[in-house]
């Protein structure tokens, strides 16, 4: 029996120790859903204003009825909350409000026949409904069910035209069937506002996507959303990989991002592996290569170089002399990012080929030296497109052959990393400042972003902003579904 136990406990050890850890997490708070209230409760409202009712026609003694054409003219929400609603997902609850109704009336009694308007009015509306949020087979975060229950205390109405007062001994009647077919309608309304409308608005988060021509990020879930009374938590993988290799991608041994605070509305974690695997992706892409020749060349290094290896170049062949310079640069393997309570940094190890470029003629080599280099990267959140802006903090470089030569190469460290500053590093913040898209429904924006290092991971607390309205959200959506199926 002991055996047993230490079994099944060694079997849990190893399978929550396989669980693949996040690369971006990301949490909303109570104050983040208190924002998302008021766009909630409108867009409700819309939704319930377009519901339709079916013709009543019937009799009641000597008279007989047609009631069509109604039309919710007002909705009333006194209270409408929108919360969390642990281990499910969001709860929006609508109590004690009231529904404006009016609609048309045929009514035959006897030889006479009457028609006019009522207005009707629905007090007591009380709407409970659960959205169950999970990740789908795409790991989408979507609602999978939506649990509702809706109610009617009391219905008025008042008649209008010539025989408005004769029929109003009808209202009993005609209120307690209205009543009966407007809570059937209410729950089917925000069925479709949640399955339909919210989920294709889900559908704008990327999931798996391409960032430029060289790589794409996958943004899946790596599990269901988790709820509590305070927060709504999703795990994310956060990897990018190589678009013409999708397969070839960094294994994650990174730390779990942690997110502990709730002051602001949402806040975005992200681990060395999600800028590792950025870093790798470019590296197996190839882009990490560079050839400084002819007119890219500064003046002043290229003679720097011509008077370092003027020796070199004597003794292979004087003639020589004449031709460019050239100076190539290559990663030897992928930069590695490490993120501590001071900062983030970025690793870059390369190789540095100085060559001579006769004309007709294959280059020349006349060094291969290791540069080692140290960035700052300073990160930052614009909308929803997180960016990197890089800044040289140390450099070295070193000879491949021999340790004198490294000596000879002293002369060459400060030109080099002048160079690089003012040539390569712009280069890089050219091209990372451009960013990338977080996983955020479209219209939603980041807002006073606070950046925070911890060691292995940072956090960005920040507020939202909505650029649109929801209810422009989902129809811009389904506009483009709809251009995209032509």
């Amino acid at each position: 029996m002991a055996s047993c136990t230490v079994s099944i406990l060694f079997l849990l050890i190893v399978a929550m120790s396989a669980a693949e850890p996040p690369g971006c997490k990301i949490r909303i708070t109570n104050r983040g859903l208190e924002m998302l209230k008021y766009e909630t409760q409108k867009f409700v409202v819309e939704e319930l204003s377009n519901i339709t009712m079916p013709e009543m026609k019937g009799n009641e003694g000597r008279f007989e009825y047609t009631i069509n054409e109604v039309k919710i003219n007002e909705l009333n929400l006194t209270y409408a909350d929108l919360a969390f609603q642990p281990g499910l997902g969001l709860l929006f609850e609508v109590q004690n409000s009231s529904i404006a109704l009016s609609f048309q009336r045929r009514i035959l009694y006897w030889f006479f026949y009457d028609t006019g308007a009522i207005n009707a009015s629905a007090e007591g509306v009380n709407i409970h409904t659960v959205l169950h949020m999970t990740k789908d087979e795409l790991g989408r975060l979507k609602i999978s069910n939506i649990t509702c229950d809706a109610s009617i205390g009391k219905m008025k109405m008042k008649f209008t035209g010539t025989l408005g007062r004769v029929y109003d001994f009808l209202a009993t009647f005609l209120t307690t069937g209205m009543r009966f077919l407007l809570n059937q309608q209410i729950c089917p309304a925000m069925n479709h506002a949640g399955l339909v409308l919210i989920n294709s608005l889900l559908e704008t988060i990327p999931v798996r996507t391409e960032v430029d021509k060289y790589v794409g990020i996958d943004y899946s879930l790596l599990s269901d959303p988790v709820v509590t009374s305070r927060s709504l938590d999703m795990d994310f993988r956060g990897m990018f990989f190589e678009l013409g290799n999708e397969n070839n991608t960094l294994v994650n041994y990174a730390v779990n991002p942690i997110v502990r605070e709730y002051d602001r509305m949402v806040y975005l974690g992200l681990s060395e592996y999600f800028f590792d695997s950025g870093l790798y992706s470019y590296y197996k892409a190839g882009i990490f290569q560079m050839n400084i020749a002819n007119e890219r060349m500064p003046k002043d290094l290229e003679m720097l170089l011509r008077t370092t290896y003027f020796g070199t170049i004597m003794m292979m062949n004087p003639a020589l002399v004449e031709y460019p310079i050239s100076l190539r640069l290559e990663l030897n393997s992928a930069p590695k990012t490490t993120i501590k309570t001071s900062g983030a940094t970025v690793a870059v190890t390369a190789i540095a080929t100085v060559m001579v470029l006769p004309p007709g003629a294959a280059p020349v080599q006349l060094s291969s030296m290791t540069m080692e280099a140290k960035f700052n990267a300073k990160v930052s959140m614009k909308g929803k497109r997180l960016a990197v802006l890089a800044d040289l903090r140390r450099f070295k470089i070193f000879s491949n052959q021999s340790a004198l030569e490294s000596l000879a190469l002293i002369p060459l460290q400060g030109p080099l990393k002048t160079m690089l500053q003012i040539s390569i590093v712009p280069i890089i913040n050219n091209w990372t400042k451009r960013g990338v898209s977080i996983p955020l429904a479209d219209g939603l924006d980041f807002i006073e972003e606070v950046v925070e290092y911890h060691n292995g991971y940072l956090i960005i607390g920040a507020n939202l902003h909505f650029s649109k309205g929801l209810r422009e959200m989902i129809e811009r959506k389904i506009q483009a579904d709809a251009e995209n199926a032509i």
